[in-house]
């Protein structure tokens, strides 16, 4: 070998400098530029799930407007018979993005993982987490949907990120900055702004019972992300998130539906186009969240998550494109300020672009602590 010759020929050990120094250099150079387009295509990913989540709000407003669900307007009906329609269209969201993912992990070979993951504590914690990102972020969201607007119900639980770093400050000790306090400012003057009037035409007492279910939505999500962590960190992502889902479509089916006495409206909605659309809505929003985890695991979660809670602006733009809802001057600036305020409290704005790989336990890191000032 070289470094043999080397030794042999100055009669003791050889120098161990590579006789071609420029070519070293050059695979450095080749693998970092792998690991920034690596990375600028996780930033892809998180632009693209705020998207498709938006895209998923919008639907979902659109198949809660159109019979069954429409079929109970506020006023005629008791509050609780209100309520069952969302709960059934959630229901339908997360049986739908359930199917999706087990076709996709049985079809990827993941299949077995599925009883594996769930006899393990890290499986537990996983349906935990799928029990407040399911049946409470979910059933929050669609009851704000109905009552208040999907552009409310986006914008409302956009706060999710100020949440979580709060519920991170109380339950896992973690400290606060003055960004994390800018940001919660700019979250809650945007959420007045949003919340404080009705749309025209809207239903003041049952606008504001929408808007308090948004914030339920919120805090449903901020937990999941802080139990869900605890179980992911060991756990494939595509497995955690069909869990997640099949947790949620379960409990909806064999508890909480049944309890309502609404199965009726489940059967009578597989009669009319809002069925397709709730179908359409479930593989997008399992989609968008497949995207997501793919997303902290190429750029980071701090950039994905900064990315994604631009969902709410996103469905703005759709609904005012695609449907006849309107959009108010407080709803559009509150919203703005509710994602500007998230995004400073998941990231520090002068690191954005400092892109770089993180590996997974970094990742789930991250997740557990959304004020942080690693990335």
């Amino acid at each position: 070998s070289w470094v043999r010759h080397t030794t042999e020929l100055s009669g003791g050990p050889a120098q161990m400098s590579a006789p071609y120094p420029e070519v070293g250099l050059q695979v450095e150079s080749a693998q970092l530029e792998r690991r920034l387009s690596f990375a600028r295509r996780g930033l892809l990913w998180g632009v693209l799930s705020g998207i498709t989540w938006g895209i998923v709000g919008v639907l979902l407003g659109l198949a809660l407007s159109m019979p069954p669900f429409s079929d109970s307007h506020p006023g005629s009906v008791p509050l609780w018979g209100l309520l069952a329609a969302p709960l059934v269209g959630a229901c339908l969201h997360d049986t739908f993005a359930a199917l999706w993912l087990v076709t996709y992990n049985v079809s990827s070979g993941r299949g077995k993982e599925y009883m594996r993951t769930l006899r393990t504590t890290p499986g537990a914690m996983i349906c935990l987490g799928g029990i407040f990102g399911g049946p409470i972020f979910m059933s929050g969201y669609l009851i704000a949907i109905r009552l208040s607007g999907a552009f409310y119900a986006l914008a409302i639980t956009a706060t999710y990120p100020i949440i979580g770093a709060l519920l991170a400050a109380l339950i896992l000790k973690e400290k606060t900055s003055a960004r994390l306090w800018f940001g919660i400012v700019l979250c809650m003057v945007g959420a007045v702004l949003v919340g404080y009037l009705p749309p025209q035409g809207g239903t003041g007492t049952y606008f504001y019972i929408g808007i308090a279910a948004a914030v339920v939505a919120a805090i449903g999500v901020a937990l999941e992300g802080i139990f869900s962590t605890w179980g992911m960190d060991l756990v494939d992502a595509n497995i955690a998130l069909g869990i997640r889902e099949l947790t949620s479509s379960v409990i909806y089916l064999a508890i909480i539906l049944p309890l309502l006495s609404a199965s009726g409206i489940l059967v009578a909605a597989a009669s009319h186009k809002s069925f397709l659309i709730l179908a359409v809505a479930g593989v997008i929003g399992g989609y968008s969240f497949q995207i997501w985890y793919r997303g902290f695991n190429m750029a980071g979660v701090s950039r994905t998550m900064a990315l994604n809670i631009t969902y709410a602006l996103w469905g703005l733009l759709f609904g005012w494109a695609f449907t006849a809802a309107s959009v108010t001057t407080s709803l559009l600036l509150g919203a703005l300020l509710i994602t500007a305020g998230a995004v400073i409290t998941v990231l520090n704005p002068k690191e954005f672009l400092v892109l770089r790989r993180v590996d997974r336990h970094e990742v789930a890191a991250q997740v557990s602590d959304p004020a942080g000032d690693r990335l």
